[in-house]
């Protein structure tokens, strides 16, 4: 990609009341577009590491046999009120409204209604069970607290996995063993420290449910945690103390922090089941309700999690799982300049190579200014061809967030990126 042509164009300050850093860094660096309160509009960069993200956690939902589907978003109101939420939710987080016929209808903040209908269509017997569907769509939430950029949004992704038993021991088989380590590979690869965390089920559960939580002075959530054994509770349900000793290990030491949500998962049981009427017939006949279990990831809230906890006061350090590209190539001279011609041999090379690579073929830029979108765009590798560096015999190679820079041929600079 050019940058000459880039959709989005990086900004020198700060969006105008903006706190959170991804906020700020997403949008200078032409990743985002804020429409309003809540709303993002993601714009060429931005969705190249918002669809690497849910390449990661497709990969992670079909190792563990899930299905992917996409339900719609746009839902009848009767559907809801089997199960009593359309109250509950309207009171709370879900757009409700009317079309021209007078029908009631709402935009889906959460699927479990609509997946348990869907699956009632294909379970009958035991034999059909377990069944793992998930879905990576499009949320809508009334959000009162619609702040902190992608953290926090009205519309966003939310990843949903939605799990279907005959028992509740095998729910519990599929929730530590399948989904629990689904999740921390996802969040390991993202490059994100996420601490599994007790947790209310909220409007979702009655049952006590788990989070993934990272830490960080952006967060909205406060954990107590144990660094030693990684035992962590969520204020709203905590009964660990402060500086206590921890109750699972008997080593570390109980501290706090704020955190940031990036996962959740939650035994639902059989009130959905149902409520929507799914069961199955086992082996004599007999029906009984599906156990069920949800599991959340928000790609967008991943993203700025990676943002608030990988970035300095340049711009952003992308993990090179997430980045947009793996190269931000500079050439620096005029059109005509032997760097120039050089810079634009070397970014056909490696784009027959296969790598993604951002070219800054931008003329009317001074090397200053190139240097400081790179390092606020945040691309992993920065290669640099000048004038100097070709009298070397070489391009210059600098790793973002590092301090340190070399010249190497352009050889070795393509054996680098395979």
């Amino acid at each position: 990609m050019r940058q000459s042509q880039l959709f989005g164009k990086t900004l020198r300050e700060d969006p105008k009341d903006e706190i959170a850093a991804n906020a700020r860094l997403l949008e200078r660096g032409g990743f985002v577009y804020k429409s309003m309160a809540g709303v993002y509009e993601y714009l060429p960069l931005g969705l190249r590491v918002l669809e690497r993200i849910n390449t990661i956690i497709r990969e992670e939902m079909n190792a563990i046999g899930g299905q992917e589907v996409f339900f719609a978003a746009l839902q009848p109101k009767e559907r809801w009120e089997r199960s009593g939420r359309w109250k509950v939710l309207g009171e709370e987080v879900m757009y409700q409204f009317k079309d021209h016929s007078g029908r009631d209808l709402g935009l889906a903040s959460t699927h479990e209604e609509v997946a348990a209908e869907a699956a009632g269509r294909t379970i009958q017997s035991y034999k059909d069970l377990p069944l793992f569907i998930y879905q990576i769509q499009t949320k809508f939430r009334d959000e009162l607290r619609a702040k902190s950029g992608l953290m926090r949004g009205r519309e966003f992704f939310m990843k949903d996995l939605y799990s279907f038993h005959a028992d509740t021991a095998d729910l519990e088989r599929f929730y530590w063993k399948s989904a629990d380590r689904a999740y921390r590979a996802v969040f390991k690869r993202c490059g994100l420290d996420a601490y599994l965390t007790e947790a209310s089920g909220g409007a979702f559960t009655k049952e006590f449910t788990h989070e993934y939580q990272v830490l960080s002075s952006a967060g909205e959530d406060i954990i107590f945690y144990c660094a030693s054994c990684r035992y962590a509770q969520n204020r709203e349900i905590a009964t660990l103390e402060d500086g206590g000793r921890c109750p699972k290990c008997d080593n570390g030491r109980i501290a706090t922090a704020k955190s940031i949500e990036v996962g959740n998962i939650f035994r639902l049981g059989t009130e959905y089941a149902e409520a929507m009427d799914l069961s199955y017939a086992d082996k004599n006949g007999q029906r009984h309700p599906v156990v069920m279990g949800s599991y959340g990831i928000g790609p967008g809230r991943v993203m700025a999690t990676v943002v608030e906890t990988h970035h300095d006061d340049r711009g952003i350090i992308w993990p090179d799982a997430v980045a947009p590209f793996a190269v931000h190539l500079i050439g620096l001279g005029n059109e005509q300049s032997r760097a120039q011609k050089e810079a634009e041999k070397l970014y056909a090379q490696m784009g027959r190579k296969g790598v993604a690579v951002l070219y800054d073929d931008r003329v009317d830029k001074t090397a200053g200014e190139k240097f400081a979108d790179a390092d606020l765009i945040g691309i992993p590798w920065r290669v640099v061809v000048s004038e100097k560096t070709l009298e070397k015999k070489g391009v210059e190679m600098k790793k973002r967030g590092a301090t340190a820079q070399k010249v190497v041929s352009v050889a070795d600079c393509l054996k680098k990126f395979k």
